[in-house]
C-alpha cells in the first residue's frame, strides 16, 4: 500500500494529531510583537541617551519601573542580553 499524500499533506495529517497548544503559550505568542517593539525602543533610546543607558545597566528593573514598564523577567533577560552586546 502506498500513500500518495504530498509531503505538506503528510504533514499537516501529523500536525494534526497533535493536542492543541496550552493557552498561555497562545497568550505569550499574541503578546510578542508588543515586547519585541518595547524592547527595541528601550535599546534605541538606551543607544542614544548615554545616563538612560547607565541608569537601565545599573538597574534595570528600577529604570524599567521609573518609565511605567512591569519589569518582568523575560523583559529584564533579554535586555540585559541586548544591552550586554552592544
Amino acid at each position: 500500500m502506498t500513500d500518495d499524500r504530498s509531503p505538506e499533506e503528510w504533514l499537516a495529517a501529523l500536525l494534526a494529531l497533535l493536542p492543541p497548544a496550552p493557552e498561555a503559550w497562545l497568550e505569550a505568542a499574541r503578546q510578542l510583537p508588543a515586547a519585541r517593539a518595547q524592547i527595541d525602543g528601550i535599546v534605541a533610546r538606551a543607544e542614544l541617551d548615554a545616563a538612560y543607558r547607565a541608569r537601565v545597566v545599573s538597574d534595570l528593573e528600577q529604570a524599567l519601573a521609573a518609565d511605567g514598564i512591569e519589569p518582568s523577567e523575560a523583559l529584564q533577560r533579554e535586555l540585559a542580553r541586548r544591552l550586554a552586546s552592544d
